[in-house]
């Protein structure tokens, strides 16, 4: 069984991971999991989640097989669990995805230093000492580079498509997952039969 771990610090942008999560849950050999610095995590539009693990719990984790960084309004945060959880992924080659103020994150930790990335916007992070990578930001809704995909955060469907895409699910098999959202169900079944 493979296994998502979805960041969500409080105040988190909720209408985000909610494709990905949805899809990735319906999948048989995968299963969805929250995290946190809080046992509960509010969201912009008013959800309270309750978190399985608190990020100080996840380097027991033997693997993660795909990080979900969540955007939002607490990333401004030092927390030194997650900064080894990221750069463990990161450094180990495993897949991570993360989306609007998650990015910045990155950023200001130095972890897009040796890939190709978008964010909301790269002039944001003209103040961050640790982000030298000025020539590697993309002008794209979402991206993807080796094990990691960045997105703004008005990206949810590419985002979610490129995060499929990442964990194996095949680039044309991601995007005929995705368009059933982007093209509505009508639309969709013309174009590829109806999905149920």
């Amino acid at each position: 069984m493979k296994n998502a771990i979805i960041v969500l610090l409080d105040h988190y942008a909720d209408w985000e991971p909610g494709y990905l999560t949805g899809i990735l849950n319906q999948k048989k050999d995968w299963t969805v999991k929250y995290a946190s610095n809080q046992a509960i995590s509010h969201s912009i539009g008013g959800l309270m989640t309750k978190v399985d693990y608190q990020l100080s719990e996840l380097s027991s984790l033997n693997q993660i097989d795909l990080l979900v960084l969540v955007g939002g309004k607490s990333w401004t945060l030092e927390n030194r669990a997650l900064y080894q959880i990221v750069r463990k992924q990161l450094t180990g080659g495993l897949p991570l995805a993360a989306i609007c103020g998650s990015v910045d994150y990155l950023a200001r930790s130095g972890f897009l230093n040796d890939y190709r990335h978008t964010g909301n916007a790269q002039y944001l992070w003209k103040t961050y000492q640790n982000y030298h990578n000025q020539n590697g930001f993309v002008k794209a809704q979402a991206f993807r580079d080796k094990n990691l995909v960045t997105a703004n955060g008005t990206a949810a469907l590419d985002f979610t498509e490129l995060a499929l895409d990442l964990i194996g699910e095949g680039e044309k098999a991601a995007k005929q997952e995705v368009d059933l959202y982007r093209l509505g169900f009508y639309d969709y079944c013309r174009k590829y039969g109806n999905p149920f």
